[in-house]
């Protein structure tokens, strides 16, 4: 281990899918920055989003928390404050906490722990994209827009655009991340910092500039596993989200598929790319040494797979993701094939950043546990088990399902149960429920999901939780409508040359005519040559 004190650069994919990477199994997408960090780390082969969808899987990343426990029921669900956050623990162990980039914060707490956010956000902060399971409701808007309804539409014109709105936003992401890091390493405060840079690449829209399509042979992608079914195979809930998403209405074509995998695959690579140039500053701003690098994503992405696309599945494609660790100067495992999932990640950074007394501060109720164990290959006490639950769109019932060893079992009240073995059945296209070789392992896990869930009290709860929003949202949308955003406004005099005590000419030299360091110092800058 290092013997400054450990930084931390959490970096953050947006819709990653961890069966597309080298590190997974992946032969076609190219990402050299990630696997170097892969081979320095350890990957987490069995690694799981809580909640297959952006605001709740973050919510429950963040706190440590399942998603029903922090009332993180869907993509319009408030973070309470009260609520502490990984940012909040690393805070109080003497960190500097930082964002840049996306967190999809819903409320009027924009910062959850973070010190300071560099960007603002690049969707709502509000109750807009709340769920409704009850479109019947007289007090419901009647135009409202469904989150993702019909949106497979949108993936027929995936393809090459030199400029979007989600490129745009990433540029940002990195340049001011990269920025902080040199500001961490100039600055006269010598706390060490916990920096998250998180961007929205590659979540649809399919968007990618020429540079990153030209990086693949379009006949060499690769096509789902498991073609477009028929409606009338698929399971129930995936049923619903197949007419939510308006998959038959798409009627996408073998080229459109490969067309948007083909983009997927570059936006992945521009993840990469940016993903380098955090690396580099950290080598240029001398602080690699003894920075942990945390690589993960908020879920997966279908992906075509069943002719079903985006996330809200327990399947792996869409719940699966990536989760690597890289720690300087450790003696790490280079794999690890334990389930974990996020809630893991808050307990980690705390374990990782106070090895000694780190987790006695973690006071609050939490779900995960530290993975620091597995990372040093130490004995394995954790029970292999991961819990994942869904309560928005295309569903009418709270869903959960348990994930232990190889076996996933998935219950919603409204549907069959799913039993699939994923040593056995890769692709979980076998539902053992049922199958009397079965048997026993699904008596246990109904069991489990009996003794640990009330879901009838689960879905009172989620639907007294969507009845409030809809009150609170119909009022502020009349009259003077208020904003949750995080704006972000920087004076000058806090970034260039302004007469300041400490340089009362405004020049860009020190008293000495040295180069200035920062415009708030006389301390000179570094001078790297000659």
């Amino acid at each position: 281990m290092p013997e400054r004190p450990m930084n931390f650069l959490i970096v953050q994919a947006d819709q990653l899918t961890a069966r597309a990477l080298k590190a997974y199994g992946n032969a076609i997408v190219k990402t050299p920055n990630l696997d170097t960090i892969a081979e320095n780390g350890t990957v987490f082969e069995n690694s799981y989003c809580n909640y297959p969808l952006c605001g709740p899987s973050r919510a429950s990343m963040m706190s440590g928390l399942l998603p029903f426990e922090g009332a993180f029921y869907d993509n319009g669900t408030e973070f309470a404050a009260t609520i502490p956050s990984f940012a909040h623990y690393m805070r109080a162990l003497g960190y500097q906490t930082c964002l840049s980039g996306k967190m999809h914060f819903i409320g009027p707490d924009q910062l959850h722990g973070f010190e300071e956010r560099l960007t603002t956000d690049i969707y709502p902060s509000d109750f807009n994209w709340a769920a409704n399971w009850t479109l019947d409701d007289a007090d419901t808007v009647a135009d409202r827009l469904l989150a993702a309804a019909g949106e497979v539409n949108g993936i027929k014109h995936s393809g090459v655009y030199e400029r979007t709105v989600q490129l745009d936003y990433d540029d940002e992401v990195c340049f001011k991340a990269v920025r902080k890091i040199h500001d961490y390493a100039r600055s006269d405060d010598t706390r060490p910092f916990c920096l998250v840079a998180s961007f929205t690449h590659p979540h649809d829209p399919f968007a990618v500039p020429r540079e990153y399509w030209d990086r693949y042979d379009h006949d060499a992608i690769d096509m789902p596993q498991i073609p477009q079914l028929p409606r009338d195979e698929l399971d129930a809930h995936s049923r619903r989200l197949f007419d939510h998403i308006g998959v038959e209405q798409a009627a996408m074509s073998p080229q459109e598929v490969r067309i948007a995998r083909h983009a997927y695959y570059g936006a992945i690579s521009y993840v990469d790319d940016q993903l380098g140039k955090l690396v580099a500053a950290l080598e240029t701003a001398g602080v690699a040494e003894n920075t942990a690098i945390v690589f993960i994503s908020d879920h997966g992405e279908a992906l075509g797979e069943r002719g079903l696309w985006f996330k809200r599945s327990f399947f792996d494609v869409a719940l699966r993701v990536p989760m690597i660790v890289s720690v300087p100067g450790a003696d790490q495992q280079a794999r690890s094939a334990r389930n974990v999932s996020l809630v893991d990640l808050m307990p980690t950074l705390v374990d990782l950043a106070d090895p000694d007394n780190g987790l006695a501060t973690i006071q609050a109720r939490h779900s995960g546990a530290s993975l620091v164990p597995l990372i040093e290959g130490r004995d394995l006490e954790r029970p292999d088990v991961v819990y994942c639950e869904m309560a928005g769109d295309g569903l009418t019932a709270p869903a959960v399902a348990i994930i232990e060893g190889p076996l996933k079992y998935i219950h919603c009240d409204t549907d069959p149960a799913l039993l699939f073995d994923r040593t056995a059945d890769p692709q979980e296209s076998v539902n053992l429920s049922g199958n009397l070789d079965y048997a026993e392992a699904e008596a246990r896990l109904s069991a489990m999901v009996a003794a640990r869930w009330d879901l009838a009290k689960v879905r009172d709860d989620v639907l007294e939780c969507q009845r409030r929003r809809r009150i609170v949202e119909s009022a502020h949308v009349r009259g003077k409508t208020p904003s949750w955003d995080y704006d972000i406004a920087i004076p000058g005099r806090e970034q260039y040359f302004r007469a300041l005590p400490v340089n009362p000419s405004a020049s860009n030299y020190a008293g000495d005519f040295q180069v200035r360091l920062r415009p708030d110092t006389q301390t000179p800058n570094k001078r790297l040559f000659p």
